[in-house]
């Protein structure tokens, strides 16, 4: 055993950590779980034989990955229980290295391809990200999800069926981007809620996630005249005077993250068409903010 693990230099592992944590935590949806998955994965590597490790990034890409298969399996239970919508834990991209594919893979990492994911089986998952996403060959693919080439590409053709129409990209300028959350955090904080109209799609959406640990819409909300004025009637409710709200890209998305004494307290993530917000997304479980960093003090 130490023979092979003296021969196994840390450099081949922190080489390919970026694409295990990107893989990790697009199956996961979560940034906590993804780090367990990579951590496991180093372990197993570590203690592997060098007869099992003729490669390191395939190894390790298929453990991250049958490790992250397994984990979902088991989270789908617990998600059928979930109180109110299910969203990603948010990750707040320029702060994360591990995310360094960030710009090749803006639209995988993004909270409308994600939730879209929680369609798929495990399996599925893992087919499609490896394909659409990473690029891997249908041989390489086989291999790591155990199954035959033709049985990759049907299951991707019916993952594709299950997602395909539904993908939808929402672009904006960095530019647009901070004008339109300018006057969207203007509107919020004077309770001007013509102001958030002006800013709104008429058909936006807004997903809260509190996961039933703090008070969140149990529902998605649905148009721009009733997601107004659940933002005004939440901050009026729930938002401290302490409040700090910082500027923020997550999940390769503008966003903002509001802290209470120094402690991130909610995520916001916006999908941004032209000058319209069209998507908002709410993520205050407590349980899914420890990886953001603390600032705000």
């Amino acid at each position: 055993m130490e023979t092979a693990t003296a021969t196994r230099p840390l450099e081949a592992f922190t080489g390919v950590r970026p694409l295990l944590y990107s893989i990790a935590y697009r199956m996961l949806g979560s940034a906590m779980e993804a780090e367990d998955v990579v951590q496991e994965a180093y372990v197993r590597w570590r203690e592997a034989s060098d007869t099992d490790v003729r490669s390191h990034r395939a190894y390790l890409v298929t453990i991250v990955t049958r490790l992250s298969i397994n984990q979902l399996r088991s989270a789908r239970v617990q998600r059928e229980t979930y109180v109110g919508p299910w969203l990603p834990e948010p990750v707040v991209t320029e702060h994360v290295p591990e995310v360094s594919w960030r710009v090749e893979l803006a639209e995988s990492l993004s909270m409308a391809f994600l939730v879209l994911l929680e369609r798929l089986s495990p399996i599925e998952r893992a087919v499609f990200l490896l394909h659409d996403a990473f690029e891997f060959e249908y041989a390489e693919i086989a291999g790591i999800v155990e199954k035959s080439e033709a049985n990759c590409r049907q299951i991707l053709a019916r993952a594709k069926q299950h997602i395909g129409a539904q993908r939808a990209r929402f672009e904006a300028t960095p530019e647009q981007a901070e004008r339109l959350l300018d006057r969207f955090t203007r509107a919020a904080t004077a309770g001007d809620i013509g102001g958030l109209l002006a800013v709104l799609a008429e058909d936006i959406t807004l997903w809260s996630d509190g996961g039933g640990k703090v008070a969140a819409a149990l529902k998605p909300i649905h148009g721009a005249d009733q997601v107004a004025r659940f933002i005004l009637g939440a901050r009026r409710k729930f938002v401290p005077a302490d409040q700090v709200v910082r500027r923020a890209e997550v999940n390769g998305q503008p966003g903002v993250v509001a802290y209470v004494g120094g402690k991130p307290r909610a995520a916001m993530v916006f999908d941004i068409l032209g000058n319209r917000i069209q998507t908002i997304y709410i993520i205050v479980n407590p349980d899914k903010l420890r990886a953001l960093p603390e600032t705000g003090h």
